[in-house]
């Protein structure tokens, strides 16, 4: 089985890679990737802070030396407590990418399972995503369930 580790600030570049991979597949939006640049400090930052509220954990690819196979990253919110997670506490699952040559083969379902893991270490009580209709069934078979959202949202 496929050894998941959490991401280093050396996996940055790879990171980024990965997370344009799921963004052409699931958006239609610009494919250019100049934004890479200046999103790489950043990213550093947050991958070499381990007691942060954002994590990435990662498959290394196993024909490619220094390319990974797989992405899966997460943040946790703070929300105002309510009956049932009083703490509040609110794990969102994001980038969630495999390298279409690496697929088929549990990367990402490992990688989940971590990151799972990872939210419950840390009090999460709930735990979000957008899932496309292809990645929906890894989802729903570790336990989630549609729910109707009413999101809105402005671009600041």
């Amino acid at each position: 089985m496929s050894v998941v580790r959490r991401a280093l600030p050396a996996d940055a570049e790879e990171v980024l890679r990965l997370r344009q991979v799921m963004i052409d597949a699931v958006f239609a939006s610009d494919p250019s990737i100049a934004w890479h640049g200046e999103s790489l400090p950043t990213l550093r930052a947050k991958l070499a802070d381990s007691d942060g509220d954002f994590t990435a954990f990662v498959v290394d690819h196993p024909e490619r030396a220094g390319a990974l196979a797989c992405l899966v990253a997460g943040t946790i919110d703070y929300r105002i407590g309510k009956a049932g997670d009083p703490q509040g506490m609110v794990g969102f699952v994001f980038s969630v990418a495999t390298d279409p040559d690496a697929r088929r083969r549990g990367y990402a379902r490992a990688c989940m399972n971590s990151l799972l893991e990872w939210f419950r270490e840390r009090g999460a009580r709930r735990v979000q995503l957008t899932a496309s209709p292809e990645a929906e069934p890894l989802y729903v078979s570790l336990g989630f369930r549609p729910k109707p959202d009413p999101l809105l949202e402005l671009a600041l």
